[in-house]
């Protein structure tokens, strides 16, 4: 398993969505929104961890490979 998708914590996510472009629009429920400058936006839910199969669909939304998050997370 790679660990760019293994289950991470929401904070690290965000900081990583952050450093990739992206910015937070709105919050509905418990879902957050983001969006880059090119209109991509992501839906991030909002729970304390986010898990493997989740944050595999916020890559693809997001347009980033495992090994593109995973430098992020740096």
């Amino acid at each position: 398993m790679s660990p760019a998708l293994a289950d991470l914590p929401l904070r690290k996510v965000v900081d990583a969505l952050k450093k990739a472009g992206f910015a937070h629009v709105r919050t509905k429920g418990s879902h957050a929104v983001f969006q880059n400058a090119d209109g991509r936006i992501v839906v991030v839910p909002q729970h304390p961890t986010v898990k493997r199969g989740t944050l595999a669909s916020i890559l693809r939304q997001a347009g980033l490979t495992p090994a593109e998050f995973l430098l992020l997370l740096r």
